[in-house]
């Protein structure tokens, strides 16, 4: 029998368990490793002054998942949503609907909070990834862009 999974928001006392992930999720995501980009993010989860959020995903008091998320604006629609930044399970237990749950978890605080939407993006080539949104949410028409600041 498989433990169950229980999400919850991250603690302090998480920081080696969050760092562990965040740190994966930035190698999967072929990101140049970059322990301050690790220790800003952390800064800003820890700092209730911030906007950026994070949940945990424990199975057998494991923690195997992460999803950090953040409240934005949607000038367009007059409204609020949920912005999910991260979202990533330990490939060890990938396929038990961590993933899932993680999202699960973050549609119900967007509901108890008012919300209009949890969005969030993910790599085109991310299939994996993409066949579980596709079950639990509808693929948007946009289309992503980055610029460059410039003076």
């Amino acid at each position: 029998m498989t433990a169950p999974v229980v999400v919850r928001p991250v603690s302090p006392a998480d920081e080696s368990d969050w760092k562990r992930l965040f740190t994966a999720y930035r190698e999967f995501y072929k990101l140049t490793p970059d322990d301050a980009v690790v220790e800003r993010v952390w800064s800003w989860i820890v700092d209730a002054d911030q906007e950026t959020n994070a949940l945990l995903a424990e199975t057998g008091g494991v923690v195997v998942g992460i999803a950090d998320y953040r409240e934005f604006a949607r000038p367009s629609t007059g409204s609020v949503g949920l912005w999910l930044d991260d979202l990533f399970t330990d490939p060890t237990v990938r396929g038990r609907g961590i993933g899932r749950t993680l999202i699960t978890e973050l549609q119900r605080i967007a509901a108890s909070r008012g919300l209009s939407v949890v969005r969030w993006i993910t790599a085109a080539d991310n299939a994996t990834a993409q066949r579980l949104y596709d079950d639990v949410a509808v693929k948007t028409q946009w289309v992503t862009y980055d610029a460059q600041p410039r003076a």
